[in-house]
């Protein structure tokens, strides 16, 4: 009797090999598939920022907390520690001790929560809570923006002058109260300041998607502020952006309805290239390369709304504006670190580059993603300060 075909012994071993090389590359594309899909998502759904150092122990009597050593845990100046799921919020001084895995940081008020039965933490740029910390004077207002009524921060300018505004936009995943350090330099040059929320923030009524856009639909709630601005007797109105906050105001730069009223605009940290962010993120991953332009393209087609739940896609060379130089036509302070750790400096230098005739280029080292108030403030203030100044603004 003759062995029957299907018996594995009297199998071919290049069908075998064949076979097992399919099996693969059909796992492997699956895989890259869900990594694809993780990634597109990734980029387009808000989410909470990730408690990412340790807690080690609170000493209220001496006014110090130990952390574990990260980039962030370790940098000089003045940081907020968010803690316990954003349950809890504190006041850091300085760097006392480091060692052995261990930062020793001052605390300089516990603002609500309990540091001694906290575990894990995250270090903040975002210093202040509320502008009325600042003793001025704030109002609550709402913006009307095409989805809906968005909560504002009003702060007036100093001596009651209505006609210069700047209007203050938060970066991806936090909210306005990012925008608060500015408010005494900003006052100092006459400015009454709007700090605006925005869609999918957290306080802002959500798009009816739900997704971020990286500054592509953001920037009609940032249009509705100028509006409301104009409304109020702005005439000279400066934007300054905050990480994805400066996609959103270079987006309304030419796109706004009362863009003949902008000025200048101020960037701290800002995304100007998201293709740039995009694939600095992947590589920080370890993501293939083609895994990252899969995303790209998911993120920018229609089809890739299965993945995705956008509504539209992305345009990604409308968010470019290393590209898009030439459209650049007011001043722009760009302020931004080398060791960004989360927006990398190569736009807005390539930008600063490009347009040296418009662009105030102002860098920082090791003071990480819009923390350059808290790490050199002097420094930042004074950059504001004196392009202010020389752009006669």
């Amino acid at each position: 009797m003759s062995p029957r075909a299907s018996d594995p012994a009297n199998v071919p071993g290049w069908a075998v090999a064949a076979l097992v090389a399919g099996s693969v590359a059909t796992i492997a594309t699956a895989g890259a598939a869900v990594v694809t899909a993780l990634m597109s998502r990734a980029i387009v759904i808000p989410s909470a920022p990730v408690d990412d150092i340790r807690v080690l122990g609170y000493d209220e009597e001496n006014g110090t907390v130990a952390l574990s050593v990260t980039a962030d845990s370790i940098l000089p100046g003045l940081y907020s520690l968010r803690f316990s799921g954003d349950h809890g919020h504190a006041r850091l001084g300085e760097v006392l001790s480091v060692g052995d895995g261990i930062v020793v940081r001052s605390v300089i008020q516990v603002d609500y929560g309990d540091l001694a039965a906290a575990r894990n933490g995250r270090i903040s740029g975002w210093y202040y809570i509320h502008p009325r910390e600042l003793d001025v004077p704030v109002d609550e207002v709402d913006v009307f923006t095409p989805v809906g009524p968005a909560p504002a921060w009003f702060v007036p300018a100093a001596g009651g002058a209505a006609g210069k505004w700047v209007i203050q936009v938060h970066g991806r995943g936090v909210r306005r109260g990012e925008t608060i350090r500015p408010i005494p330099v900003f006052r100092e040059h006459g400015y009454s300041s709007l700090h605006i929320s925005y869609r999918n923030d957290g306080e802002a009524p959500k798009s009816p998607d739900g997704r971020y856009a990286l500054g592509d639909t953001e920037w009609q709630d940032l249009d509705a502020a100028i509006t409301y601005a104009v409304d109020h007797g702005a005439t000279d109105i400066v934007l300054m952006g905050w990480s994805m906050g400066g996609a959103i105001a270079l987006q309304a730069m030419g796109r706004a309805v009362h863009r003949d009223r902008v000025r200048a605009i101020a960037l701290d940290s800002p995304a100007i290239d998201w293709r740039d962010v995009l694939r600095y993120h992947g590589r920080a991953r370890h993501a293939p390369e083609l895994v990252g332009d899969a995303a790209f393209a998911t993120i920018t087609h229609q089809w890739g709304s299965v993945v995705t739940g956008q509504a539209q896609p992305l345009d990604l060379d409308r968010l470019d504006f290393v590209k898009r130089s030439d459209e650049v036509n007011v001043p722009l302070l760009i302020m931004h670190s080398d060791d960004d750790g989360y927006v990398p400096s190569t736009g807005s230098r390539q930008l600063a580059e490009a347009r040296p005739d418009l662009v105030t280029f102002v860098p920082f080292a090791v003071a990480r993603h819009t923390k350059l108030w808290n790490y050199d403030r002097a420094k930042w203030t004074t950059a504001i300060s004196s392009w202010l100044t020389a752009n006669g603004l």
